[in-house]
């Protein structure tokens, strides 16, 4: 299981030195608006792959007024210490330490996988075509935290042809080369994402019903929808190759890569009505998205192969009944792993019980109750 007995930081947005002593319980952190508890979620969320929960860079994490960098670091429950921090010398850099020694980003997604739900992610099913694809491709980097490279590949190799193509005359030799690293990282996307939208959708159906309802999820894109067709990589990575070599004269009157994983979309159907998610009330799409979160926590439990998840939820349980309440917490227990929860009040979290420990969030103090 994972979980954290400790959480350490300096100088990480207004927390100038703290030390969070746990008993690898859920943890439930209350206090008024601004008292620093999202930047707790935010510091957990960065002992994991990519930017964390804010996608803050790193310097817009340093403390204001602080003279160096900050550190994260966390003891887990098998005893480990695992630490993030960022230098700032001539480069500033993220840092990565397993028990004392350097280590890389991977090394640590090996120890810990963490799925987080924030107050921003509400309006995802009404959002854009690129929040949607966003949220999920956060879900594809926790079970699979290469994702994220292979994304950055992509996105590079599609700025490299982005600039070919504005300048109106594109040289064929040139294009082939980027595209092809453009269609290779991208199958590996396709194939990521189609194949955690399968461990979702089981996770989904295994769910209990209840006050979460569930989704029915799809993808739009047509390299995702050849992955869940069964189609290999040689075979995706040749469609996409030839998608971007026939389409160069279209984008170059476009100044821009038009087709591509890179405008890939999730739909979402609130299964207990059969209707997309975005045309579900307000309330229906909390639960749903709470749903999809906890099923993806369970996704990655069921995988094996992997650490149990760290969950984070901001302000989730703020705007749900006592119901609702006591069902995520009765939820949250079953999974196992550890979750990290925020609120106003210390109510907020009574149904949790001795199951959780409630810590008392006041500007940059974070102090454990009994």
């Amino acid at each position: 299981m994972t979980a954290l007995t400790r959480l350490t930081l300096t100088d990480f947005r207004n927390y100038e030195s703290l030390s969070l002593p746990l008993d690898g319980r859920h943890v439930c952190l209350y206090g008024s608006n601004g008292a620093g508890k999202t930047n707790l979620l935010e510091a957990v969320s960065q002992l994991g792959p990519g930017r964390g929960l804010r996608s803050a860079t790193l310097p817009e994490m340093i403390r204001k007024d602080a003279l160096g960098g900050w550190t994260v670091s966390a003891a887990l429950v098998n005893d480990q210490r695992i630490g993030v921090g960022v230098d700032t010398g001539p480069s500033t850099k993220r840092t990565v330490r397993i028990d004392g020694a350097p280590a890389t980003a991977s090394d640590l997604a090996d120890l810990v996988r963490i799925v987080w739900l924030t107050p921003t992610m509400d309006g995802v099913f009404r959002g854009s075509t690129s929040d949607r694809r966003r949220f999920f491709d956060r879900q594809v980097m926790a079970h699979m935290p290469t994702h994220g490279t292979a994304a950055g590949r992509y996105e590079k190799a599609m700025r490299e042809r982005n600039a070919l193509l504005e300048r109106g005359h594109v040289d064929p030799a040139w294009a082939d080369a980027i595209e092809a690293r453009m269609a290779e990282s991208g199958a590996e996307m396709a194939i990521n994402r189609a194949h955690v939208l399968e461990s979702l959708q089981v996770a989904i159906d295994a769910r209990p019903e209840g006050y979460f309802p569930k989704a029915d999820l799809a993808l739009e894109g047509k390299a995702e929808q050849a992955a869940l067709r069964g189609d290999d990589f040689k075979t995706i990575f040749e469609a996409l190759t030839e998608t971007f070599r026939t389409t160069r004269r279209r984008d170059i009157a476009a100044g821009r890569t038009i087709d591509g994983p890179h405008r890939s979309d999730l739909t979402v159907i609130h299964r207990p009505t059969g209707a997309p998610a975005k045309d579900a009330s307000t309330g229906q799409q909390k639960a749903l998205l709470i749903g999809l979160i906890l099923a993806s926590a369970a996704a990655l439990r069921a995988g094996g192969d992997g650490p149990s998840p760290l969950l984070l939820l901001d302000e989730a349980a703020a705007h749900l009944d006592a119901d609702r309440r006591a069902a995520l917490f009765d939820e949250l227990a079953a999974l196992g792993g550890q979750a990290w929860l925020t609120g106003t009040e210390a109510f907020l979290f009574e149904a949790f019980g001795d199951r959780a420990q409630t810590v008392r969030v006041d500007d940059g103090m974070a102090v454990p109750e009994t």
